[in-house]
């Protein structure tokens, strides 16, 4: 019965913490300069400023300032006020090369380039299909790139 017991115990911790990780509450920024704050209060010291749609995953609530963090783990505080629920996400690969990725017309690796984008651009997500996220830049450039270089979906 001892084995049984933490069998299950074994599964539930799993099940909870695999859960956790796929399962984040994800906010994106509604607005231009919202601040990001050391702390939960307009008192708190301004850590950066952030612009429309970057997207940021939510740590944890005290009121109505919401702790998160960003693509890089940065993280601090900003009102609840200041975010939208859109999906957005931002561009995470290659920040040390300096290499810019693909946004292709079709969610295939040899279908034609529309545009490309550096390491921190941020897009408004359309959509998904298999490993791709449809995506549309705030310029109007939509397009499709591999989730893999994305974070925030």
């Amino acid at each position: 019965m001892k084995g049984r017991h933490l069998v299950l115990s074994v599964a539930c911790f799993l099940l909870l913490h695999l859960h956790g990780a796929a399962g984040a509450e994800m906010v994106a920024i509604a607005g231009e300069d919202i601040n990001m704050r050391s702390g939960p209060g307009t008192d708190q010291g301004i850590l950066w400023k952030l612009g429309s749609g970057y997207p940021l995953e939510v740590i944890s609530k005290k009121g109505d300032w919401l702790q998160v963090r960003d693509f890089e783990g940065s993280t601090g505080w900003v009102h609840r006020k200041t975010t939208q629920q859109d999906a957005y996400v931002i561009v995470r690969a290659n920040k040390d090369n300096g290499q810019q990725i693909n946004v292709r017309k079709e969610p295939k690796t040899d279908a034609e380039i529309v545009a490309r984008a550096n390491y921190g651009t941020v897009f408004h997500v359309l959509g998904s299909q298999g490993g791709w996220i449809h995506v549309e830049h705030d310029q109007g450039v939509s397009g499709w790139i591999l989730g893999s270089l994305l974070w925030g979906k």
